[in-house]
């Protein structure tokens, strides 16, 4: 009897230390891609901001050269004052956060868009040599965001598929382990503007 009961004690100890083990592991793993989706939203954060951070010298170039296009240049700075009031936190943003913020992102891309516009009316600025180093700056720029979004999204697909396969699944709804939003295409995205910094 002692035998069978120590065999039946020996097996418990395995199993509760196998499943220890799964559960350290499976919940360490999500831990580690929560953290990386943390890290991928502060780099889309960072070059967000180098936009933002790029746009007061922007309009000041522009108010130099073109002081009447008041409405404009008020355009751009109030969107930029929304866009970076948008503060949203990796661990747990949802889908309409998300939106929020591309929604106060687009509003100050279509507000840049119009003051480029606004610079071909104006030779004179158009070859500023500042200008135009603000305008290559700023195109540099959005490509950075187009591939930090990018990454994100990468990030966050390889997080939420982790958190939605059995059986690591029931570690995540029991720590609460939520899915996190991807960046989509803004209703239109599909047709591009133009914008041709080099005239």
């Amino acid at each position: 009897m002692k035998k069978g009961c120590l065999a039946i004690l020996a097996i418990v100890v395995v199993v509760g230390i196998s499943l220890f083990g799964w559960v350290k592991g499976t919940y360490n793993g999500l831990v580690e891609k929560q953290e990386g989706v943390k890290s991928a939203w502060s780099q889309v954060e960072n070059v967000y901001q180098r936009r933002a951070d790029l746009i007061p010298n922007l309009v000041n170039t522009v108010k130099g050269y073109a002081a009447h296009e008041k409405e404009t240049l008020e355009a751009v700075i109030n969107a930029r004052a929304n866009a970076t009031a948008v503060k949203l936190d990796a661990s747990n943003m949802t889908e309409a956060d998300l939106q929020r913020f591309q929604q106060a992102q687009g509003e100050l891309s279509s507000a840049l868009s119009r003051l480029i516009a606004v610079s071909e009316s104006y030779p004179e600025l158009k070859a500023n040599e500042n200008f135009l180093q603000l305008q290559n700056q700023l195109e540099g720029t959005e490509n950075r965001i187009t591939v930090e979004r990018q990454k994100f999204n990468q990030v966050a697909q390889d997080y939420n598929t982790s958190v939605r396969k059995f059986p690591a699944n029931i570690i995540a709804g029991i720590f609460n382990f939520d899915q996190r939003p991807y960046f989509e295409a803004q209703a239109g995205a599909d047709k591009a503007p133009t914008v041709d910094f080099s005239k």
